[in-house]
């Protein structure tokens, strides 16, 4: 497999903009396919990708939901001596404890009821290549030990199985939490840690980069037109301003929906400010509000349910991003919902089976 297209052109004449693109992809690859920076902070998180991607050492990629990390752990596979090997990803958030660990390490036959045949896992399916943990801050901790023991020795069992068996796999790390945090709290393995954490890089959320949130918008644009038949666009300064101006609190995957929205309901040759649809909120000043305290006053614990309560609508119920607009944590924010007792139907029932907050959700 040949690596990964790296290139520089000029949109403008006041910055260019760095291109990865997988080399099977053309100019008509989907939204997904492509790693655009303008901005120097992303600029440099290609760089970086590029200078580490030799080694195998591993790398931690932080920052928000939607920020990019699984394109830069493919940009860093790409740019290896191991892009011929295999890009495995696995979800450490979607499956429950047994079976994640059958899904990383595999199982031999009758390890567990249901276990029919044996099955190879996924360190095994990424020997020679390179293994994404995605959202490696859901790990339980019976599985942190065992990942940290391979990362180790690269070596495992599978599940129910004596045979040791070696893995060659490079390790590329991810996840939208605060590991620190959680270490504090002694939910993750400080030796884990700092096992993932041999080469750090973070994303920074899209609010802070709106001339990635341009360049982007410019590419959903230029996709959907085409994707959806409708006549070539382009957007309105006030539209413009607007998407550099936007708290965009799921980051990528949010502009992505945002500019599919507007090409498919704008009837105009240009897409304006207000095909951009309401859940596209502006930063800064524009969303200052006051606050008159009731004549007969209020009391701080329904200041607080007010608070989450509208952050939730304006989200969506989707908490990740509630605790984004609030300025806390995702584990602070279900912290609160369980405590003033906040429900709703999108959300998981918790493993007590009461109906709680669900901070994957």
């Amino acid at each position: 497999m040949p690596g990964p297209a790296l290139n520089a052109r000029a949109p403008s004449a006041d910055a260019a903009i760095v291109t990865f693109r997988r080399d099977d992809d053309d100019d008509h690859a989907g939204p997904g396919a492509r790693l655009l920076a303008r901005s120097d902070a992303m600029r440099e998180v290609v760089e970086l990708a590029r200078r580490v991607a030799p080694a195998r050492s591993t790398v931690l990629l932080t920052g928000e939901t939607g920020t990019g990390k699984e394109l830069v752990a493919e940009l860093i596979h790409e740019s290896s001596p191991r892009a011929a090997g295999p890009f495995v990803k696995v979800n450490c958030a979607a499956l429950p404890e047994t079976l994640l660990e059958s899904e990383l390490f595999g199982h031999e036959r009758g390890a567990f009821t249901g276990a029919e045949r044996q099955r190879v896992g996924r360190f095994e399916e990424a020997s020679g290549g390179t293994l994404l943990l995605d959202e490696i801050g859901e790990l339980a901790p019976a599985t942190q030990a065992k990942l940290l023991r391979v990362l180790q020795e690269q070596e495992f069992h599978r599940l129910g199985g004596t045979r040791t068996l070696r893995t060659d796999a490079r390790i590329v790390a991810a996840t939208n939490q605060d590991l620190r945090e959680r270490l504090r709290a002694g939910d993750f393995r400080a030796d884990l840690y700092y096992r993932l954490d041999v080469i750090g890089i973070h994303l920074r959320p899209l609010r802070e980069r709106p001339e990635d949130a341009l360049a982007l918008a410019d590419h959903f644009l230029a996709h959907f037109a085409r994707e959806l038949g409708r006549p070539a666009r382009c957007f309105t300064d006030a539209a413009r301003r607007r998407i550099g101006q936007a708290r965009w609190p799921g980051n990528v995957r949010q502009l992505r929906n945002a500019i599919e929205r507007a090409v498919l309901i704008s009837e105009r040759e240009e897409i304006d400010s207000d095909d951009l649809g309401s859940g596209v909120v502006r930063s800064g000043r524009e969303e200052a509000f006051r606050f008159e305290l009731p004549a007969g006053g209020l009391a701080l614990d329904e200041l607080e349910r007010l608070a989450v309560e509208s952050a939730l609508r304006r989200t969506g119920y989707v908490q990740k991003d509630a605790a984004q607009l609030l300025g806390v944590s995702p584990r602070k924010l279900n912290y609160r919902i369980r405590r003033l007792g906040l429900t709703h139907p999108s959300w998981r029932r918790n493993r007590d089976g009461r109906d709680v907050g669900d901070p994957g959700s």
